[in-house]
């Protein structure tokens, strides 16, 4: 039970940082970019954490707990005004940053 408990937390951090990399990509805004680097350090802690409960449950899972409060991500620009909740789930934003001028 434990390690299925480690794995869904796992996939969980995991989801919300690929989510987070999305919405950077689409806005530009740097509070984005940094819970998606929050995001990778807590995946990773987790993933050492399901395979340290094969070993140790309550260990793993402390590591576990631990990458859970690292993934915290604070305060954010708001970026959705008339999105569903389908299109929050998945991330899409109604704000897309503009095109640079170099970029033309």
């Amino acid at each position: 039970m434990y390690i299925e408990i480690a794995m869904f937390a796992y996939f969980v951090v995991l989801f919300l940082t690929l989510r987070d990399v999305r919405i950077f990509k689409r806005t530009g805004y740097r509070s984005y970019r940094t819970g998606a680097m929050k995001g990778l350090a807590a995946s990773s802690l987790v993933l050492i954490g399901a395979i340290a409960v094969e070993a140790n449950p309550e260990l793993g899972l402390l590591f576990v707990l631990i990458g859970l409060f690292i993934n915290r991500k604070g305060i954010r620009e708001r970026v959705f005004t008339s999105a569903g909740t389908l299109d929050r789930f998945l991330g899409k934003t109604d704000y897309v940053k503009r095109k640079s001028r170099q970029n033309r």
